[in-house]
């Protein structure tokens, strides 16, 4: 019997790799759908670029920075490691991997190929982990300190903040450096609009996302015996709610429709296991109503030219998310309680912070040491000629 549970709980993390590692190709057919059609080829080819580097840099280093754990034993001795300790790894990478992808969607249309690639390493190398070991796996003391000051840790059940506010808040600051697009404003500082190039792909690359979200969020329980159906339903309720959120506010834009299940599904992550189906509906709808006003900011009145609105969509989401579980996770808001809104407060800005710091510091590195964005020709000629000498149509082309 005990054999029978190992195993179960090995495919049930197997599963929710593979499901979580689907999501990738969701993360690139939005980014395909929303740039240009002249930069369609280099979205397909940072995404997965970004998954093998990083796969490269959490099996070296990432994964042993955060949970003490490496492979540099003999292939007998990994062999003999348990199959639970190993597809577990393959689970939390497809999490790490994320957030270059997120990255991507911010800078995209301007940045050059291999700088970022060197940029992803570093992150999902150091700075992820790092953090990701603070939060799940009790590094350096701070939850115990969270816990002494509070009453409770930082709650982060599926990665509002460790992930997606993380990823948010590190594409804010590599889209500051970058800057805009050229053409993008105006003299007058007006905004020049840049159509998505396929909605098809746009909604492909959301309804992708959306199915793999349940394995992100419902499996980061991580055995069977933590499954919850509660999981299951406040992640589609935070769903509805985010969605029909984004049609009423973005009055009836099918980008913003199709970003707003998203924009539920990252605001749910670190309370899924303890809201009311009714707070997690809440949470949703205020998350798909956050990321219209907060793209239609950061675009218009802050100038800031955030692609595929990351920042809004990721990191502003996952900090309402990271703080909402401080709210409706409450018992007396409907909620299993066991959480404290000073911990998730103070977590949830120490997390941003903690990303938008460390990732201004690389990026400027970077760009100091090999230009992160593209001459204007290039960028005017597309991505996809510039670095990787195609277009995604060739034979239109010809």
């Amino acid at each position: 019997m005990e054999n029978l549970v190992d195993q179960s709980n090995v495919l049930f993390v197997l599963l929710g790799a593979i499901m979580v590692l689907a999501m990738h190709a969701g993360f690139a057919f939005l980014e395909v759908g929303t740039v240009r059609e002249k930069n369609q080829v280099n979205a397909l080819a940072k995404i997965i670029a970004d998954f093998a580097i990083s796969t490269i840099a959490y099996f070296f280093i990432g994964y042993s920075l955060a949970y003490g754990l490496n492979f540099f034993d003999s292939a007998a001795a990994i062999s003999e490691k348990s199959a639970y300790e190993l597809v577990k790894f393959f689970f939390l990478l497809t999490f790490a991997a994320a957030i270059p992808a997120i990255i991507s969607g911010g800078i995209a249309e301007r940045a050059c190929f291999k700088p970022q690639l060197i940029a992803s390493f570093v992150i999902v190398g150091f700075i992820y982990p790092t953090f990701e070991g603070i939060v799940w796996n009790g590094n350096f003391f701070i939850q115990s300190m969270f816990d002494s000051i509070f009453g409770y840790e930082f709650h982060d059940f599926a990665g509002s903040i460790v992930v997606h506010g993380f990823g948010g808040w590190l594409a804010l600051a590599a889209v500051l450096i970058l800057g805009s697009r050229h053409g993008r404003y105006k003299k007058d500082g007006s905004l020049v609009a840049f159509p998505p190039s396929s909605i098809p792909f746009l909604a492909l690359g959301s309804w992708i996302l959306t199915v793999g979200w349940f394995g992100f969020n419902v499996m980061s329980a991580q055995e069977l015996e933590g499954i919850s159906g509660l999981v299951a339903v406040n992640s589609l309720m935070a769903m509805a709610g985010g969605t029909l959120a984004a049609l009423l506010v973005g009055k009836n834009d099918p980008g913003f429709l199709y970003n707003g299940p998203l924009a539920g599904l990252v605001a749910v992550c670190a309370g899924s296991d303890l809201f009311h189906p009714i707070g997690a509906l809440i949470t949703g709808s205020i998350a798909g109503a956050l990321f219209v006003m907060t793209f239609n900011m950061t675009q218009n009145k802050w100038k800031i030219d955030d692609v595929l609105g990351v920042w809004p969509l990721h990191g502003l989401c996952g900090l309402w998310g990271g703080v909402a579980a401080g709210i409706f996770g409450l018992e007396m808001l409907g909620g299993l309680g066991g959480v404290s809104f000073m911990a998730q407060l103070v977590g949830s800005l120490l997390g941003v912070g903690f990303a938008f710091v460390f990732g201004y510091i690389v990026y400027n590195v970077i760009n100091s040491i090999s230009n992160l964005r593209l001459d204007q020709e290039s960028e005017y000629n597309g991505a996809d000629i510039s670095i990787h000498k195609i277009t995604a149509s060739p034979d239109i082309d010809r």
